[in-house]
Formats: structure tokens, sequence, C-alpha cells
């Protein structure tokens, strides 16, 4: 069993080496935190190209020392103006793929330069290099950059400019092949001379815009220039004598707080880590918190979001109560897209940041906006068509958004950094990984490295399956089919189960950081 990475001072997580190393060479060049996040944040986009990119969005928990408070940011995009129901009339839902599907703005770029302008104390130009430099030079080819390139060929393969950069030649590039992106690398350098409003207002944005338009896309330079993110209060909840704190809605993060809600009145600690009563537990919780969220969950400035209740101590006993622990429940629900990184960094001045970044799909909608270089997300392809839908889709207005990245803290100050790839999965993998670092004392690698599961619904199949890794004992599976649950034993480090990552701070500032074997990153300390 790999041990937890160690850092007197600092730590960096994230889904690529890479990317961590860049965070950590900000550190030791004299950034803070926020600086290190912005440029790990900046290189995922280039060197995890297929989970994230300057084209998606983003959402951020912070911590800074010198304020003692915990603070969100949203980053995430609204549709566009003429993303309307009438302009899918006939249709019976959005398209997945295409330039129909990228009809919300890109709040990534946004979602820096917000973050650097309230805490980080280097230039955008600073923190942009390592990802300026790998785009240029090229990197590596990653192991899962090949395999979801591989799987996804004949459809890159039919898509303009897409399939020049993610297919050279023709071909899927090898395991450890250098892969290069001028074109991204000229948009950054634009970027980090320039700043966001070269994106949003300037000639990226122009770039941008032509090509949508020349393509039959929704998109206009309103839009863009419109475009802002939001600080907002973060939701707290509590467990087990721990803050712990989510990005509000249009993110689902409450669902990971009205599981922890309902676990806290059960025993764990006195369950067998691993046990099917364990699982069952934790799958059900969720399942009734999903039914809540599906219910719910939209852009808050559309509809009213009753978070007072679904959050409630009412609540979570009510939730809790209905719980057969022999027996699982029926719960349906829609699949969403799990293409997307998470990572985190704290600093040794006490600042901590825990951030999560996505196209939606692998590769997002497919489209790379001209010559660009910027594949552009598909995120608001999850709108719905039908009008009495809460997330009914409207011009102006944020999706139901599966981001959520997380902090625990003790004695107001962040103790865990937490969060995961997985759409679906991020609220399961999370409850996890918290239940057993708080409940059975593990440390954030082994928390990671343990078997994992994930229940729900994906893309083309009817029923809600409950997956776990096949280092999941026999026997327990076994018990967790006769409770009901319709289990499929998928591979070892499979990943389905998500890429979590964790950074555990100790009350003298060391820290200890895990990352996902299932992925390919590192956690980098010193």
């Amino acid at each position: 069993m790999n041990r937890s990475a160690i850092g007197a001072n600092t730590m960096v997580v994230s889904p690529h080496r890479l990317a961590s190393e860049a965070g950590d060479l900000i550190l030791s060049r004299g950034g803070n935190a926020f600086d290190s996040a912005v440029a790990v944040s900046a290189c995922l986009a280039v060197v995890y190209p297929h989970m994230t990119g300057l084209g998606g969005d983003c959402f951020w928990l912070t911590y800074a020392a010198g304020e003692g408070r915990v603070r969100s940011y949203n980053g995430s995009g609204r549709s566009g103006r003429l993303a309307t129901r009438e302009a899918f009339a006939g249709e019976e839902a959005i398209p997945r793929r295409g330039v129909r599907s990228a009809i919300t703005v890109p709040g990534m770029v946004d979602g820096w330069a917000a973050v650097l302008e309230a805490y980080g104390r280097m230039t955008l130009a600073d923190v942009l290099e390592p990802a300026i430099g790998y785009a240029r030079d090229g990197f590596p080819m990653s192991k899962h950059q090949h395999g979801d390139t591989a799987s996804r060929a004949e459809w890159l393969a039919g898509l303009p400019l897409t399939r020049d950069v993610y297919l050279p030649g023709g071909q899927v590039p090898a395991i450890g092949s250098r892969f290069v992106q001028e074109r991204l690398a000229d948009s950054l350098k634009a970027i980090a001379e320039g700043g966001r409003d070269v994106f949003y207002k300037g000639d990226l944005a122009h770039r941008i815009v032509a090509y949508l338009e020349e393509n039959g896309g929704l998109l206009t330079m309103e839009d863009l220039a419109l475009h802002s993110g939001q600080w907002v209060e973060p939701l707290r909840g509590a467990y087990r004598g721990y803050d712990i704190y989510q990005v509000p809605p249009n993110s689902q993060g409450f669902v990971g707080l009205m599981a922890l809600n309902i676990l806290e009145r059960f025993d764990i600690a006195g369950m067998a880590e691993g046990s099917a009563d364990y699982y069952h537990l934790l799958v059900e919780a969720l399942k009734l918190s999903f039914r809540d969220r599906d219910a719910v969950l939209t852009d808050p400035d559309f509809a009213s979001i009753p978070l007072d209740r679904l959050l409630s101590e009412a609540h979570a006993s009510k939730l809790a109560g209905v719980i057969d622990t022999g027996r699982a429940s029926l719960v349906g629900t829609r699949p969403v897209g799990h293409d997307t990184a998470y990572a985190a960094v704290a600093d040794g001045e006490g600042n901590s940041v825990s951030f999560i970044q996505s196209l939606y799909f692998e590769f997002g909608s497919g489209v790379t906006a001209g010559d660009t270089g910027i594949l552009l997300q598909n995120r608001g392809s999850f709108f719905s068509l039908d009008p009495t839908h809460v997330n009914t889709l409207e011009p102006n207005k944020r999706t139901f958004h599966t981001l959520m990245p997380a902090m625990a803290c003790k004695a107001g100050k962040p103790a865990i950094l937490y969060g995961t790839q997985g759409g679906e999965g991020q609220p399961q993998t999370q409850t996890a990984m918290l239940t057993r670092m708080i409940d059975y004392g593990m440390d954030p690698q082994r928390a990671i490295d343990e078997p994992r599961f994930v229940w729900g619904r994906t893309w083309g199949e009817d029923t809600q399956e409950l997956k776990l890794e096949n280092r999941v004992k026999a026997e327990v599976a076994k018990k967790l089919s006769l409770k009901g649950h319709s289990v499929r034993v998928v591979e070892a480090f499979d990943s389905v189960v998500g890429h979590a990552h964790a950074i555990a701070i100790a009350e003298d500032g060391t820290k200890q950081g895990g990352a996902d074997p299932r992925s390919d990153g590192a956690a980098v300390g010193r």
C-alpha cells in the first residue's frame, strides 16, 4: 500500500504529475497557495486536455490565513442569450456533442483572474508560464489521455480542427510520445500578456465567436463580454466535530453535506470498513440525497432551492429513518458526464485552495474554436428542454453542475482538502474518502487507495448499477446483491470510480497528500 506524501510546509495534489510539479515550482519561487493553484489549473488545461481546458468551467474553495474564513468562487458560465428552448424546436434534447452543445460561456479564465486578484501575489504571466511551456514544447502523453483518445478516436477523426490536435498525423499518439499544442500556447500567451479580457472581450473572444457563428453556434460576443463569475458564501455543514464546506448551487455540493448529515446518525466506526453494511449505508444515504437534488438543483437565480430544509437536522433524521439496513431502495437518476480534474494546494503560510474544473464530457463538445486551440465544453447540454423541469433551458442561466470541491476545517482552520473527478460519483467518492479519514483514521493515500464503488446510471444504461472494484471481497459483493443492489464488478483501480486526491493538514502545519493511482497524478510536498 502506498503511503501519503509528506510536506513540512507545502503540499500540491492533482491528477497529473506535471501539473502538481508546476504548482510546487510556483511555491518555490515565492508564490502562495493561490498563485500555485492557478498554475496547477492552467497546466491541467494543457496536460489533461481531454478532461479540462480554457473552454470549460471551474469552482473554488479558498481559505486565506489573513482572513480566517472559507470563501467560494463560482466559475461556471451562463447560457447564451440565443440559447432558448425554441432554438432547439423539434429536438428531444440538446445535442450532447458538436457546436450546438457549446451553449454556455467558459468560466475558467475568469476564475484564474478572480483568484489571483483577490489573493495572489504573482502575475497571470508568472503563473501561466509552466502551462505555456508544456503547450508550446510538448509533454509526454499520459496513460489516461492516451486511453481516452484511443476510445474516442473514431469520433475525434470526424471533427475538423480537433482531429488535427488530438490525432496528429491521423494517429492516436503513443504513451510517452511528445504531445504539442502550439495554438493553445499562443492563446495562453495572449491571456498572460493581456489578461482575462482578451478571452472575454478581445481578440480570442472574436475568434471563438466567429468560428461558432460560421458553424451554427449560439454564443455571441455579448455573451462572452458580459460574463463574470461570483464570489459566494460557501455552504457549511458538520461531521464528527469538523466543519465541512461545499460550494453552493448551481453546484451539487449540498449533496455531500446531506449524505454526511444522514451518516452522522449511524455508528460507522463500529462497522468494519469495507464491509457490506458500510457500503450499503453510504449508498443508501447518497441515493436519498440524489433524489432531493434532482428535484431542486438549477441556477438559484431562476428557482428557489430550499437548502435550509434540505440541510436541516430534522430532514437528516427523517432520511436516516427511511434507510433499510437490509434492503436497497429504488431511486431513479439521470446520467451525467464524469470527466473532470480536481486539485488542491496548501502552502506554508496557512492558505489553502480546493478546486475543480471540467469540460463536462471527455473532450467536451468536441469543438475546437477556430485557430485558438481551445476546446469548448458541452456543459449546457445538461439543460432540459421540458419547460416544467427545474433545470429547463433559459438564456443567461447556469445549469445544474456536478463540480464540487470540498474542505473540512477543525477549530476554524483547514484540516482536509478533498475532491474527485466523477460527475455523479463525486459526492459518493468524497463521502467514502472522508468517512475513511475521520471514522477510520486513514491517511489520505490509504483512503484513496482502498477499493471504491460508484452507484448510478451511465449513458446508454437503463439500470442503476452499483459498480464495485474487484478488490472488494467477493463475499461483500454477494451480500450487497442479496440486499437488492444491482452489483457489477469492475477492474481494480478502475477510472469509473473517479480520480480522487486529498491533503490532510495537521495542527502543527505539516501536510500529508494523497493522489489517486487511478489517475496520472502526484502529491508533491516540501
